[in-house]
C-alpha cells in the first residue's frame, strides 16, 4: 500500500479492512523480513492493505529482566528496511518525546501505547512529526474519553490520526472488548481493533502476561461485524519462542486461512449493509 493511500484506507473508502500486523518486538532482521514477506504475500492475494508492525523497543515491561529490544537505532533501521523492501508503511510504538523525533525518521506511523495515551506532551510531539498517529485506547479509559486524545493530535495541526481499541481492564487479570465502543470511537477517528492484545491476561504472578489466542478469530469476527476500519494483530512463525507477548500472538501458519474467512465476512457485511 503506497503511503499516499493511507488517508483513504483509514477512512474506510476501501471495500476491505486494512491490517496492521507483525511481531510484538523487532528481535532481528531475518525474523522481521521473514514475517513481513509472509504477511505481504497473504494480504496481496486478498487485496488487504497492509501495514507492518514491530516495536523498536518495549518500555512497558513488568520485570526488569524482560526483553526490551536489540538497540533503538538497530531496530529502527530494520523497520525502515522492511518498509523499503516490501513497499509497505510501517508502524512502531513510542514512549517519549525523544522517541517521536527519532522514530519518525524511519517509520510512517507512530503508535502511542495504551498506558501513555493521556500524556499530552507525548501526543503533541507525535503530532508535530506530521506522521500518522495511532492512539491505543487505554484499558482504563471509556470510548467517549478517546475524543480528547484525538483532539490533542488534531489541534496540533495533524489530521492523520486513528484509534485502536485493545480491550478494557476486567478485574486484575483479564481484558474484555466492549463492542459498543467501536461505533462511538468511529465518530472521532477511524477505528482499529487490536485483536491479540485484547486477549491478553495481564498482571500474572509470574510477571509475564498470559493470553487466550484460541479466541483470536472470535474477537476478529466480532470486530468486522461491528464495522472496524482495520484490524491489528501480532504474529510470529514460532510464538512460543517470541521474546515478547508470546502467549497471545497468532501463529503465522494460520494467518492465510484466518484472513480469508475475515475477508469473506467483510464482503458479506458490506454487501448487506
Amino acid at each position: 500500500m503506497p503511503l499516499a493511500d493511507l488517508p483513504k484506507i483509514a477512512h474506510s473508502q476501501s471495500h476491505q479492512f486494512f491490517l496492521m500486523a507483525g511481531p510484538c518486538a523487532i528481535e532481528g532482521e531475518e525474523m522481521a523480513l521473514r514475517i513481513a514477506e509472509k504477511v505481504k504475500s497473504v494480504t496481496d492475494a486478498l487485496s488487504i492493505p497492509y501495514i507492518f508492525k514491530g516495536s523498536f523497543k518495549k518500555a512497558n515491561r513488568s520485570r526488569l529482566d524482560s526483553f526490551t529490544g536489540i538497540g533503538d537505532e538497530k531496530a529502527l533501521k530494520i523497520l525502515e528496511k522492511v518498509g523499503n523492501t516490501f513497499e509497505v508503511p510501517t508502524v512502531t510504538d513510542i514512549h517519549s518525546e525523544e522517541d517521536a523525533s527519532m522514530a519518525s525518521a524511519y517509520v510512517d506511523i507512530l503508535q502511542v501505547p495504551a498506558f501513555l495515551v493521556r500524556q499530552t506532551d507525548l501526543l503533541v510531539a507525535a503530532a508535530k512529526t506530521k506522521k500518522f498517529v495511532n492512539l491505543k485506547k487505554g484499558q482504563f479509559m471509556s470510548p467517549e474519553s478517546m475524543q480528547f486524545a484525538v483532539q490533542k493530535i488534531k489541534e496540533s495541526n495533524n489530521q492523520n490520526v486513528w484509534i485502536t481499541d485493545r480491550g478494557t481492564q476486567f478485574g486484575y487479570q483479564d481484558l474484555i472488548v466492549d463492542f459498543r465502543g467501536i461505533p462511538t470511537m468511529k465518530k472521532f477517528a477511524p477505528t482499529v481493533l487490536d485483536v491479540t492484545h485484547s486477549l491478553q491476561q495481564p498482571n500474572q504472578s509470574s510477571g509475564v502476561s498470559g493470553g487466550r489466542p484460541e479466541s483470536i478469530e472470535t474477537i476478529a469476527r466480532a470486530g468486522i461485524v461491528t464495522g472496524v476500519d482495520g484490524l491489528f494483530l501480532e504474529t510470529h512463525f514460532d510464538p512460543s519462542s517470541a521474546k515478547s507477548d508470546a502467549s497471545n500472538m497468532l501463529d503465522l501458519q494460520y494467518l492465510e486461512s484466518l484472513l480469508t474467512r475475515l475477508s469473506n465476512l467483510r464482503s458479506f457485511v458490506k454487501e448487506k449493509l
